[in-house]
C-alpha cells in the first residue's frame, strides 16, 4: 500500500527531527563522558598522592605497606 502525500510528509517529517534528536543526545553523551573522564583523572591524582603520603608514613614508622601488599596479592 502506497504512502499518502500527508503520511510521506508526516514520515520525512519525523525522520528529519529524530535524526537532529539522535545527534543533539550523542553530543550530550559525549559531553558527559567528558565530565566523567576528567573527574576519574582527578580522582586517581588524589588515590595516588594519599598512596604516596601513606607510604612515606609507613617508611617514616617502619611499618609494613598493607596498601602495597595488598595490591601485589590481588
Amino acid at each position: 500500500m502506497a504512502l499518502s502525500n500527508e503520511q510521506k510528509k508526516f514520515y520525512e517529517n519525523t525522520l528529519t527531527v529524530t535524526k537532529k534528536e539522535i545527534q543533539e543526545l550523542e553530543g550530550e553523551i559525549q559531553e558527559e563522558l567528558a565530565k566523567v573522564k576528567d573527574r576519574l583523572a582527578e580522582l586517581q591524582n588524589a588515590q595516588k598522592a594519599a598512596r604516596q603520603m601513606y607510604d612515606a608514613a609507613c617508611q617514616r614508622l617502619g611499618v609494613r605497606n598493607e596498601l602495597e601488599e595488598a595490591e601485589s596479592q590481588g
